[in-house]
């Protein structure tokens, strides 16, 4: 048999492509793979589980279309399938004259970007979120909550309704493109597909070199470490907690977030990881680290990034450095409050010249399309980017990194 479309990872991009390809086009034979023995368990299921407003984005940008788009997508999907959210607003909260600035200028952004925002002074802060202080914030009412490991699961059960093939725990050894299809292996198994799609995340780099693409990147991945605080403390905020962002850092800074369970995480922040896969404090994989080594381009933005850098891989062997971040607009929190939690790994594409690519990149063939980079908010935007995937497959295009 050979397959309409094959589908190859089963993050939430992955799930809302094959999703979206059935609906698109009824009764088209398709069929889904995943090397986890269960969807969703690397970057989908470890994030922060917010659904973002689209605030820090440039105006008339992709990525400020695609999440305002994806985040009322993303709460319909919710209400149509009986998925909890909550919509409880984020606080983007100044704590320097400086951050105060910035903070200007993310509000003017926020309106060309027609997103609803608030400005909250210093006195109307206090009244909003008596454990949080600050100069002043923005508020922006419309960014929520959900747990995106639960969308997977609806996700795929969707995919089946309509007649797709789920496959777990199949790990694929071999792609090769013919004329008319493109050959997928897995061990012991075969497909044949018209049309494949890679949304390969973590792994995206490696599959494209096993369909035979020259590719000018490597992914190299940054731990996002949290830290949970205790139950006695769910209720120390009302909203999302989040700092004004530094336009010179390549990351957003620790927040506290509110989680669709009741709990509070406090986090991220961002040291390069030993091994793209490994979640517990201390993993290491030598194959992982030799990838990204070898790979000129890393050794660049190393060394422009060197100051943050320094500062993330402290605050993340010293504790007391990684509170004080949080205790800038949360004072009350002590060490003792900074409990385990699970980290996660983003799947950072660096450019050959050592640029950071925080936008989408793609790389197609007649027959084949590779998800390269799906940027950040990539969840919230997960069912707008399927339908972006699906219009560039309808282009007959060559071979193209974009």
């Amino acid at each position: 048999m050979i397959f309409d479309y094959c589908v190859i990872g089963g993050g939430i991009v992955g799930l809302a492509t094959a999703m979206r390809l059935l609906e698109t086009y009824p009764g088209s034979s398709l069929i889904l793979i995943e090397k986890e023995d269960a969807l969703g368990k690397h970057q989908t299921g470890h994030n922060s589980g917010v659904i973002h407003a689209g605030i820090y984005y440039p105006p008339g940008s992709l990525k400020a279309e695609l999440c305002r788009k994806g985040a009322d997508a993303t709460k319909t999907f919710c209400a149509e399938n009986g998925i909890r959210f909550e919509v409880c607003g984020k606080l983007l909260v100044a704590t320097s004259a400086l951050e105060v600035s910035r903070m200007e200028a993310l509000y003017e952004r926020s309106r060309e970007n027609t997103i609803e925002v608030q400005r909250v002074s210093e006195g109307e802060l206090k009244e909003r979120e008596p454990n949080i202080r600050g100069l002043g914030a923005l508020f922006v009412p419309s960014t929520g909550i959900v747990s995106y490991a639960e969308i997977c699961q609806a996700m795929g059960r969707r995919i089946k309704a309509l007649g797709g093939e789920v496959r777990l725990s199949t790990r694929i050894t071999g792609i090769r493109e013919a004329i008319d299809s493109v050959d997928i292996a897995a061990a012991g198994e075969s497909w044949q597909a018209k049309r494949l799609v890679i949304c390969g995340g973590l792994q995206s780099d490696r599959l494209a070199v096993i369909a035979g693409l020259a590719i000018e990147h490597r992914i190299v991945p940054f731990r996002g470490e949290y830290y949970r605080l205790p139950a006695a403390k769910n209720d120390i905020v009302r909203h999302l907690i989040y700092p004004i962002p530094d336009p010179t850092l390549p990351f957003l800074g620790v927040h506290l977030t509110r989680m669709i369970d009741g709990s509070v995480t406090v986090g991220p922040n961002a040291v390069i990881g030993f091994a793209r896969e490994g979640y517990p404090r201390l993993s290491v994989n030598f194959a992982d680290m030799a990838d990204y080594a070898l790979f000129p381009g890393f050794w660049k933005t190393v060394f422009a990034h060197r100051g943050s850098a320094v500062t993330e891989l402290k605050n993340s062997l010293w504790k007391r450095g990684y509170l004080e971040e949080c205790r800038k607009y949360c004072p009350s929190l002590e060490l003792a409050d900074l409990l385990p939690h699970e980290a996660g790994i983003r799947a950072q594409a660096v450019g050959k010249d050592g640029a950071l690519i925080h936008d989408f990149l793609f790389a197609q063939t007649d027959r084949m399309l590779h998800v390269c980079n799906a940027p950040s908010p990539a969840a919230t935007s997960a069912i707008p980017i399927a339908e972006m995937i699906i219009d560039r497959m309808t282009q007959e295009h060559r071979l193209q990194v974009s």
